[in-house]
């Protein structure tokens, strides 16, 4: 195992100019803060189309301390970034032209590609969207680096652990193949492709990054974890399939940033490309995160169901290859982590909910 100080990877990041290509959402908002704080410099382009604001203003089946709630998520995000210095810009990276503005404005040395639809359920629900979102994004953006090369040092791809399909035993690596299944899943495994062949056949440096059950401050993707506390603050019943015995590499956003922040430092130019997963590395059951949320929620409702005969099964991302390559430290244990999280979201809600009633 390698170990390398986080804080000495700032010298790397100095003076690189990182564009995130849909980068106003979770992972994107926290890698960007992160970034800036390492002394990059930031921009972020992003036609807010997912997450929100005006999408969430006139949501009706919200209640009014939902909205509020997730009013208040996205604003604190856009006033961060700002109060960072990190760049923001209004740009669908659907379209070529749009796109082209931003690379000919920033002139970036690297680039994040986070565009996406926010889960598996709404890209079964609307997969054109998914595939427009995923990979015309994707392919636009190839297109502008591709001429840019000697200027782009590194292009890094935002994967899914999705990729690996059901599991076969409890730990998958990446050299376990991958075996996607549905339209979320496996418009990712496109992406890592056509990232691939972009890499060998004109010389990109490239970063695949395979995170895994993500949960922190300010999501609102309605992921199992946000859910799962939301709904015992509701009076809503926590579902627990099969018991809850499904298993999930619950990842904290701080986590996976560092890990992307050191990828991003540690890249050794356009010649080098590498795949890693960036997960906590230890996969839990679906009824131990419930239990942290019962323990932050009084009177949290547990309520078991029948296993879904189509869930994917799932288990532990071995992080060995970030661990030696980049120094990768994942120190957020679902036990401080995620209850930590709850205990954010419960003060979160409280001031919600007291806001949209003085109205």
């Amino acid at each position: 195992m390698t170990h390398i100080p986080y804080e000495s990877l700032k010298p790397k990041l100095e003076g690189q100019r990182i564009l995130l290509v849909g980068g106003a959402g979770f992972i994107g908002h926290n890698l960007g803060l992160e970034l800036a704080r390492m002394g990059a410099d930031v921009m972020i382009a992003d036609n807010l189309m997912i997450n929100s604001l005006i999408e969430n203003c006139f949501k009706s089946s919200q209640d009014t301390t939902q909205r509020q709630a997730y009013q208040d998520f996205l604003l604190s995000r856009f006033s961060m970034l700002r109060d960072a210095g990190v760049h923001l810009r209004n740009c669908d990276a659907r379209i070529l032209t749009d796109l082209a503005r931003i690379f000919e404005e920033y002139e970036p040395t690297k680039i994040v590609h986070l565009a996406a639809i926010a889960s598996a359920v709404d890209a079964k629900a609307e997969p054109g969207l998914c595939f427009d979102l995923q990979l015309i994004t994707l392919r636009n953006m190839l297109e502008l680096v591709r001429p840019r090369v000697d200027r782009i040092n590194q292009v890094m791809f935002m994967s899914s652990s999705t990729v690996y399909g059901d599991f076969e035993g409890d730990t998958v690596d990446e050299t376990t193949f991958p075996r996607p299944e549905g339209i979320y899943a496996n418009t990712k495994f496109m992406g890592e492709r056509l990232v691939r062949t972009y890499r060998s056949q004109y010389d990109l440096g490239t970063t695949v990054i395979r995170p895994s059950a993500l949960y922190g401050e300010r999501c609102i993707s309605q992921r199992v974890s946000q859910k799962f506390v939301e709904n015992a603050l509701t009076g809503k019943p926590l579902l627990l399939e099969g018991g809850g015995d499904g298993r999930l590499d619950f990842t904290y956003i701080k986590d996976l940033v560092q890990g992307q922040v050191r990828a991003l430092a540690l890249h050794e130019g356009r010649h080098h490309s590498n795949t890693f997963n960036l997960t906590f590395g230890n996969a839990r059951t679906i009824k131990e995160l419930a239990d942290i949320v019962e323990s932050v929620v009084p009177g949290t409702i547990l309520e078991e169901r029948p296993r879904m005969v189509d869930k994917p099964v799932r288990g532990t991302l071995s992080t060995e290859r970030a661990k030696d390559v980049l120094g990768f430290e994942p120190e957020w244990p679902l036990e401080v982590g995620y209850k930590q999280y709850c205990e954010w979201y419960v003060e979160a809600w409280e001031r919600a909910k007291h806001k949209a009633n003085s109205f």
